[in-house]
């Protein structure tokens, strides 16, 4: 306890300079806590909108998802359409008998004709009041936060008859234990934490270690003198953790308060596609404790290990020895991860990708570990085997100066280079991220296909379907029938009902068509399916208006029609047979349930609304499905795409603070040694080379090593992650720029090192 007090006294009263770093180190600390409470709180903020999303859950909900009732009080519907890249989830609730339970955030149930909506579609129906004709009757109140995910979701329940939702699940009550829509999949979460620890946490770690060893020099040359007046070792120690504790301490606590202000302003402005409540944010006690603890924690571990020197040879520190060349161990992580990565790079290179995703799931994040930590620790060692070097080649003066320094003392400037390299090597392993993210939501087809089930299409609504604007073209597609009750399933084919004149308004080849005949589709680039032999015959069964069902038979055609329908989505292949609506019989249709009707139309967000407004028109509970379109994934990637920027911003904080506080805290410590050298007749230009030099050469060291380790990383990640770009050349100029960038921004904080005045008063005592 008496080391404790006296760190503290010496904190206090060991003049203007050490006050200056004892501010450094609290502003650092606050810095690092505050970035360490916005990455652990991201997993509680999904959660408490995943929690209020499986409290609305109907039980049962057309056949979606886990019924837990064949008999209920009412009906349910769940429709989630595209609105843009966000779901507009629709609820049609139609009850029958007593009153249900409402879910969090009515006080009742929408009645027959009556529509309540969220505060963000309240609004959006102001600007877009075409958006109302997929909520088929009047508003009538809004849905309370209790209800919603965030405050920006577009959801409504929509009440109306039993007679409506014939296609409808039984509901008996809200709430499930899980939501069939989670705001990010388990899997994708395990991408962002993995991303999160090699952007954040691990230069955070780096960060507030080089917070707890600002003026190390200095310190320890204080300690030395302590331990020589006949302090113990252990207490010398501690007298240093003390100084460091209370820094890294008071500093959580206005970290924690940082944060506090930050969430209130980021949760109420939003983030772009990200948005959530202020009390979601909120630190839950094992949080809060993880960052007023771990970080004063991390601090009187780093202060016992950075006193052990003066405390085992005092004299030695007080004579400012020579520092001994660091060990060959810091190269330890390195070979590993390296080892990890240029496997899975050699892999992809040679088709060998690995389709072990669990071992890849757990291989990767260790040689992100691995190599970032292996980055820290080697860059001492490769920043002396070059300053010894280039020292004993060089002529010049000013690079000889400060390669011996950098001999010398080769950790002095790498604390200000490592957390700028660590940056450089994050954002090459975000970028890697986010092409397997675009690979995911990439839609290029200029047509959009709308797939419907064709029982649940009446035949004057299929009439009424195909003639909406923006509708260019329409098919059905049907299977040929097969007899269920056979163990054996026999041959079937697949068939397109269209004329040749709306195949030519989605195909971009189409040749040999003729109306009124049936053909078989030849795809370029295909091959036959086995039953598309000409000669073969196939039964399809069909059904009109009146439930009046007929078997058709169909003999394959030799008769061919090259098709190829790129702008479409795989309306097609080879061997599918083209069957003229004009051969079936008068009001027949396909009566087997995988018939489809598929509507064809421009690609675009407006247009697409356009379409699915006109389709809510003519049945607001029809299912639609978007292909290539699954709007629940792409809200998820947009968040995880936002999360990701979150993180690459806390990095740049991260990386630029631990520059600037490394910086400035070297300017201190080596005013003495640059009043020297200008007392001997060095000029301040000199002087500056020196320092540039001193900085720049390490740097760029590390930042090579960055590039070159962060596309490596970057790479196997890519192979691991089963996607069609291994390896992203286009990324590297970026990644190259920003390397230059950050030896520009070094070069020029390294300059104010030299002032134009010279005190003799900093070497007085030597």
């Amino acid at each position: 306890m008496k080391e404790l007090l006296l760190g503290l006294k010496l904190l206090l009263g060991s003049g203007r300079g050490n006050r200056v770093r004892f501010l450094l180190m609290t502003v650092g600390s606050a810095i690092g806590v505050c970035c360490l409470a916005v990455v652990l709180v991201i997993p509680g903020i999904l959660a408490a909108q995943d929690a209020r999303k499986a409290a609305r859950e109907p039980d049962c909900s057309n056949g979606m998802g886990r019924c837990l009732s064949v008999s209920g009080k009412g009906l349910s519907l769940t429709r989630v359409d595209p609105y843009g890249s966000e779901p507009f989830i629709r609820i049609f609730v139609a009850l029958e008998g007593k009153p249900i339970a409402p879910p969090p955030g009515l006080r009742e149930l929408p009645g027959p004709g009556e529509v309540i909506v969220s505060p963000r579609l309240h609004e959006t129906l102001k600007s877009d009041p075409g958006l109302a004709r997929l909520l088929p009757g009047k508003e009538r109140g809004l849905i309370s936060a209790e209800g919603l995910a965030h405050p920006d979701e577009l959801y409504a329940y929509i009440g109306t008859t039993p007679e409506t939702l014939k296609a409808g699940g039984h509901l008996t009550r809200f709430g499930d234990e899980y939501t069939r829509f989670p705001t990010v999949e388990p899997s994708t979460l395990d991408i962002l934490r993995f991303t999160m620890a090699g952007v954040v946490l691990l230069p955070l770690a780096v960060f507030l270690s080089v917070c707890a060893r600002l003026s190390a020099a200095s310190r320890m040359r204080r300690l030395a003198a302590l331990r020589l007046l006949g302090l113990s070792r252990k207490g010398t120690q501690r007298v240093n953790a003390a100084e460091t504790v209370a820094a890294a301490l008071l500093g959580a606590v206005l970290g924690l308060g940082a944060y506090w202000v930050v969430n209130q302003m980021i949760a109420r402005i939003g983030l772009p596609g990200f948005r959530w409540y202020p009390a979601d944010g909120s630190l839950s006690g094992p949080t809060f404790l993880a960052c007023l603890v771990g970080c004063p924690a991390l601090a009187w571990f780093v202060g016992l290990i950075g006193a052990r020197k003066a405390a085992a040879n005092p004299l030695e520190v007080r004579r400012s020895a020579v520092e001994k060349a660091p060990r060959l161990w810091g190269l330890l992580p390195l070979v590993p991860g390296l080892g990890i990565v240029t496997g899975y790079c050699v892999a992809g290179a040679t088709g060998n990708a690995p389709s072990d995703t669990g071992l890849s799931s757990f291989l990767m994040p260790l040689a992100v570990v691995l190599v970032g930590t292996g980055l820290v620790l080697s860059l001492p060692v490769f920043s002396r085997a070059l300053a010894r070097r280039v020292a004993r080649s060089t002529t010049s003066l000013s690079l000889s100066l400060a390669m011996r320094r950098n001999e010398v003392e080769p950790g002095g400037a790498l604390r200000v280079a490592t957390g700028l390299v660590l940056l450089v090597f994050a954002a090459s392993l975000t970028q890697g991220v986010l092409i397997e993210l675009d690979q995911v939501s990439k839609n290029t087809a200029p047509v959009q296909r709308y797939n419907m089930a064709l029982d649940d299409v009446p035949s004057y609504r299929e009439s009424a379907l195909t003639r909406l604007p923006g509708i260019r073209s329409h098919v059905i597609e049907a299977s040929s029938w097969a007899d269920q009750q056979q163990t054996e399933e026999g041959p079937q084919i697949n068939a397109l009902i269209a004329t040749c004149a709306q195949l030519r308004k989605i195909a971009s080849v189409l040749e040999n068509c003729v109306d009124g005949r049936p053909a078989r589709l030849m795809v370029p680039g295909t091959t036959y399916d086995e039953p598309s032999k000409p000669g073969n015959r196939f039964s399809f069964h069909l059904r009109n208006a009146k439930g009046e069902r007929r078997v058709m038979t169909v003999e394959v055609p030799q008769r061919t029609v090259r098709y190829q329908d790129e702008l479409a989505v795989e309306m097609a292949y080879s061997g599918m047979l083209l069957i003229p609506p004009s051969t079936l019989p008068a009001g027949f249709r396909p009566a087997e349930r995988d018939a489809t009707l598929s509507l064809l139309s421009d690609a675009g967000p407006r247009t697409m609304l356009s379409v699915l407004g006109g389709i809510a028109e003519v049945d607001p509970t029809i299912e639609v499905e978007p292909v290539g379109v699954v709007v629940t994934s792409l809200e998820q990637i947009t968040v995880v795409k936002t999360l990701l920027a979150v993180g690459m911003v806390l990095g740049l904080i991260i990386g630029v603070a631990a520059y600037l506080v490394a910086a400035t805290d070297r300017a201190v410590e080596r005013r003495s040694q640059v009043t020297a050298l200008a007392l001997l007749g060095a000029r301040p230009r000199t002087l500056r080379a020196v320092q540039v030099a001193q900085v720049v050469l390490p740097l760029a060291v590390g930042l090579v090593l960055a590039v070159v380790t962060g596309k490596m990383a970057e790479s196997s990640y890519l192979v691991t992650g089963g996607g069609a770009i291994f390896w992203d050349g286009a990324g590297l100029p970026l990644l190259v720029a920003s390397a230059l960038g950050v030896v520009l921004i070094a070069a020029i904080g390294a300059l104010p090192l030299v002032g134009r005045r010279i005190d003799p008063e900093l070497i007085r005592r030597d």
